[in-house]
């Protein structure tokens, strides 16, 4: 998908220089001014000159001062170290939350430890969690 976005932007990035190609201005018979790539056969036109922009002038980059930049680049290690913990743990949860999902779903003799003892879920309580576990994975995994 990437690979045929890059492609598609290449091709309209080439295809301005032929969009700027040669038009011709003519009036016809009935005063109706027409511009066209091709003149007119048997009749007068006027060729116009199409410019293409000025291609942008290349910015230099500036170098902001070292104290924020060390500063800066404590601050980003931290934030991305921050989020890599974040997406370990979403991870895990997403795993456990697939397997309790596939023990809900493939078990329909689910047992659950309420106050220390152990108890069978009803088929109720077992759609319940069902739900509960699918919305789950729908908004917090991928």
């Amino acid at each position: 998908m990437r690979a045929m976005i890059i492609k598609v932007s290449l091709l309209l990035l080439l295809s301005t220089s032929v969009l700027a190609g040669q038009v011709y201005k003519w009036v016809d018979a009935q005063g109706v001014t027409h511009f066209d790539a091709q003149p007119p056969a048997g009749q007068s036109s006027t060729p116009i000159e199409t410019k293409t922009p000025p291609a942008p002038a290349a910015t230099p980059k500036s170098s902001p001062p070292t104290g924020t930049d060390s500063k800066q680049k404590a601050a980003d290690a931290k934030v991305k170290q921050e989020v890599t913990e974040i997406q370990e743990r979403t991870d895990e949860f997403c795993d456990q939350a697939r397997i309790n999902l596939a023990q809900l779903t493939n078990n329909p003799r689910v047992r659950q430890e309420v106050d220390g003892e152990m108890r069978r879920l009803s088929e109720d309580e077992r759609q319940a969690k069902i739900t509960e576990t699918k919305a789950s994975i729908a908004d917090t995994c991928q």
